[in-house]
């Protein structure tokens, strides 16, 4: 798995080689990133490339995400934060399982969501490319429920898996202690409110999360 470190602002299609999957990682800490890379390419038993951006507007996750994934295209495209370790193998597992599912969204095993939330995920560019006019995410979050919405989607269409055995933990040692994003929860609700613009009808799923 091959490893390019950019700033976010020059994202361009130049930087992404000819994979057939390709994650990106927006960082703020240069350390962090580099170790969690460097293991990821290690353990992934498979081809790809991660794309590491280093947040230097502090723009967010959300809007990273969507440049690189507009910059790009893979047939497959992931998300990873900095924060992340991969177990071994876990790329060739994603990739299997995907595929033998024919899945739109794999929801890695985060050690927190138990496969209900695509906090890491990977997706199929077609599918996702038809949610919000090329975009990955819903752009006006930020840096949190983005991945909800998203994992929403896939989960009203029947197209979400998710395999325990491929492993992208997050470790945050306060994650638990930190508050969400304000603006994005408001956002998530008033998105709930219209029904995602009239893309989720089941009312089981339009409240799971709230």
């Amino acid at each position: 798995m091959q490893i390019t470190f950019i700033s976010s602002r020059s994202i361009s299609p130049k930087e992404i080689l000819n994979e057939d999957v390709v994650f990106v990682m927006p960082f703020t800490e240069t350390a962090m990133a580099k170790k969690t890379a460097q293991l990821m390419a290690q353990r992934a038993n498979h081809p790809g490339q991660i794309i590491c951006v280093h947040d230097s507007d502090h723009e967010g996750f959300v809007s990273i995400a969507n440049k690189v994934f507009r910059s790009s295209n893979t047939r497959f495209f992931g998300y990873v934060a900095q924060d992340a370790f991969p177990g071994r193998q876990w790329l060739r597992l994603a990739m299997n399982s995907v595929q033998s599912k024919i899945a739109a969204l794999l929801a890695f095993n985060d050690g927190k969501w138990s496969g209900e939330l695509a906090s890491f995920g990977l997706v199929e560019r077609r599918w996702a490319q038809q949610n919000y006019n090329g975009d990955l995410f819903y752009p006006q979050y930020k840096q949190h429920y983005a991945d909800t919405e998203l994992t929403l989607l896939a989960q009203a269409c029947d197209r979400y898996t998710y395999d325990p055995n491929s492993l992208l933990v997050e470790v945050d040692w306060e994650k638990d202690q930190k508050p969400v994003n304000a603006k994005d929860l408001l956002c998530f609700r008033n998105r709930c409110e219209n029904k995602f613009d009239g893309q989720i009808n089941n009312q089981i799923l339009l409240k799971k999360f709230l």
